[in-house]
């Protein structure tokens, strides 16, 4: 019964996404519509949307886990997912949407006039968009096989095709919708078990969580981070999750979608709520989790304490319908995240590979849409291709490395590019490659040879604090040396970054 309950409701969120995708089809007409939808969503609308694609697998799952595995520092993760929502509000969300652009390349070619800039920063949107979505095929496989014994590869191929379809049916104004009905799916799954489960254990007077002390003691250094320099990893860890955020393709992209600067700036006051409660309730399974399963048997990872605690408080049909609400929801954050990274990728794929490459074959004579659908092939086949071989690791964990590399190249990019008016080609230029080098050199490191010992180890397990500051004083340096490369519309670019819409409208 568990198993059919629990392929039910996959199948069921499968569907749901695929009708909303079908639906959204005869609403997407325009370029516009495939890439920012048609700059027309409401910021309730989108501000749904946001959450749905930001609260992706390592939410979903993994910061329950880590809390399990590590106590109150894991605590840290769901505050710099969500910090990093009050640093785009206030530094990024309006200029960003009066910039015009579709894609995080569009913002950088139009802001400092290069087709060079223009291409690292499309090699950097693919490279993170990639990164990012591997685990989500991974959790997808785990989630399958957890709940209905199904190989790793079934849920990995689910969230494959239904992904594809969806975005190359109506691209950002499918997904819009989709991600907008799948974050309160998400919600529901995940608060309505957790209500059940601690009503359990507050009625029957249940077990305490078993922890040590290090587990209740802020900045014990608990878990895999060792126990070396945690006020150092706590730092680091909270600038990779908050400016990481102003940095991730998916969520940049969204901001396109609104209406105006000062919907830009509604829609992500609404997200720091919408946010804010869904993370509640991943502090119930990591604590509860502790109460009734204080081991996990067999090798079991953290990331199953979410979908296996139902089965511990309660018995028969009512834990499996609570499995099988757990598994929908999962599957649900696979989908709308997958979705969103994959319209951010299929963006600049189709603007950058897809497009000139059909351009030079045809003549100049190609449609569109037809280079967006199959950018969109291209940008989900890759990382689900790359999923099958990368080793399982952690869903959050594997998800910071994305923030990380988010963090230390594009967030020193919109941050100068928006409020620095010295900022030059070279400058930028140079941020962008020692950012990427550095981050994804000290993560290389990281996972090939292993974490040593000392501050050499915490420094490479979490570089954001230092690749971030190199990154943008870097920019800055180089900048400052070559006053010749300020591009020449740069006092007219920021003026209409910054200008209301209230005032150039009433012109």
């Amino acid at each position: 019964m568990s198993t059919v309950l629990s392929g039910s409701a996959v199948a069921f969120v499968c569907l749901l996404t695929l009708v909303l995708g079908v639906f959204g089809l005869r609403l997407s007409r325009r370029t516009s519509d495939f890439y920012v939808a048609g700059r027309t969503v409401s910021p309730a609308r989108n501000a749904a949307a946001i959450g749905g694609e930001y609260l992706s697998a390592a939410s979903f799952l993994g910061v329950a886990g880590l809390i399990y595995d590590q106590g109150v520092d894991a605590l840290w993760y769901p505050v710099g997912y969500t910090a990093g929502y009050v640093v785009l509000l206030v530094l990024v969300a309006a200029p960003l949407r009066r910039s015009g652009a579709y894609t995080l390349p569009d913002f950088a070619e139009a802001r400092l006039e290069s087709r060079f800039v223009r291409h690292l920063c499309s090699v950097l949107v693919v490279l993170i968009g990639w990164l990012y979505l591997v685990p989500q095929f991974q959790g997808a496989g785990f989630t399958l096989r957890m709940v209905t014994g199904a190989p790793p590869w079934l849920g990995a191929v689910v969230v494959l095709v239904v992904v594809v379809l969806s975005v190359a049916a109506g691209g950002m104004r499918s997904i819009t919708l989709v991600q907008a009905v799948q974050y309160w799916v998400k919600l529901t799954a995940l608060a309505v078990p957790a209500g059940v489960i601690l009503g359990v254990w507050w009625a029957t007077s249940g077990p305490m969580p078993a922890v040590t002390d290090s587990w209740t003691t802020p900045l014990a250094g608990t878990g895999g981070e060792g126990q070396a320099h945690s006020l150092y990893r706590t730092f680091s860890l909270i600038v990779a999750l908050a400016l990481g955020t102003t940095g991730l393709p998916h969520v940049v992209v969204r901001y396109y979608t609104n209406r105006d600067g000062a919907s830009a700036r509604q829609t992500t006051v609404r997200v720091l709520a919408l946010l804010a409660i869904f993370y509640v309730f991943t502090v119930v399974y990591g604590v509860l989790g502790r109460a009734y399963l204080p081991v996990l048997e067999g090798g079991m990872r953290a990331d199953a304490v979410v979908l296996r605690l139902p089965t511990e408080v309660l018995a028969g049909l009512p834990a499996d319908v609570l499995v099988a609400a757990l598994a929908g929801g999962a599957f649900a954050a696979f989908i709308s995240t997958s979705s969103g990274l994959a319209v951010a990728v299929t963006g600049v794929l189709n603007q950058d590979v897809v497009r000139p490459l059909l351009g030079h074959l045809s003549g100049g004579d190609h449609s569109e849409v037809t280079g967006f659908r199959m950018a969109a092939v291209v940008a989900v086949v890759v990382p689900f291709g790359v999923s099958r071989f990368f080793p399982e690791v952690p869903l959050a964990a594997f998800v910071t490395l994305a923030f990380v590399i988010a963090a230390s190249t594009f967030f020193p990019l919109l941050a100068l590019g928006v409020w620095w008016p010295r900022l030059t080609v070279q400058g930028a230029a140079a941020g962008l490659v020692t950012g990427a080098v550095l981050a994804t050199g000290a993560l290389v490191v990281t996972v090939m040879v292993g974490e040593p010992g000392g501050w050499p180890g915490a420094l490479l397990a979490h570089p954001a604090a230092w690749t971030v500051s190199l990154a943008a004083l870097t920019s800055v340096g180089v900048s400052l040396a070559t006053p010749h490369g300020i591009p020449r519309g740069t006092a007219r670019t920021l003026a209409r970054l910054h200008t209301p819409e209230a005032i150039t409208d009433a012109r």
